[in-house]
């Protein structure tokens, strides 16, 4: 399956129920499926390596000490904003791994309310099987990155 564009992801919602009060969006559904279907680890990081190229990239430029993700063993920055009252991320880093977290992150997160995306939990990593594929310092990582977009989240929450 070919990532999706990530300016469409919030078209529609997935019916099937995440935890008590979750439904993920229709586009990471689909990618949960996806990964799910996946045994082999190296045919996982190679899936996550193509969305990589679909992340909503946050240019070097952007990137400084106020938007890096600290304990990330790769440079990796996320800005987040609301429009229109609902959270969107952008995210860059230099390894495709963490780009494609980051793509993945985008499809959970962006065109909620900000108050969902702060007591969100990231299971759909584990739905994907993409933690179990992960090294201890990249999934230290991931959970570092979700935590900080949580947040941002909560720091947009309360400005609003």
């Amino acid at each position: 399956m070919r990532p999706q564009p990530l300016w469409n992801i919030y078209d529609t919602w997935s019916t099937s129920s995440v935890g008590e009060f979750m439904t993920w969006p229709e586009a990471l559904q689909e990618a949960i499926d996806t990964f799910a279907d996946v045994f082999d680890p190296m045919e996982r990081y190679e899936m996550l390596f193509e969305w990589a190229a679909e992340v909503n990239e946050l240019p070097t430029e952007e990137w400084n000490d106020s938007n890096i993700i600290h304990g990330c063993q790769s440079q990796a920055h996320v800005m987040c904003h609301l429009e229109e009252g609902l959270f969107y991320m952008r995210g860059g880093a230099d390894a495709q791994i963490v780009q494609g977290l980051m793509a993945i992150t985008c499809l959970a997160v962006n065109g909620r309310p900000p108050q969902e995306v702060a007591d969100m939990e990231p299971t759909f990593v584990d739905e994907m099987g993409i933690k179990a594929s992960l090294t201890p310092s990249r999934s230290n990582g991931f959970l570092n990155m979700f935590k900080r977009v949580q947040d941002e989240a909560r720091s947009l929450t309360e400005g609003a």
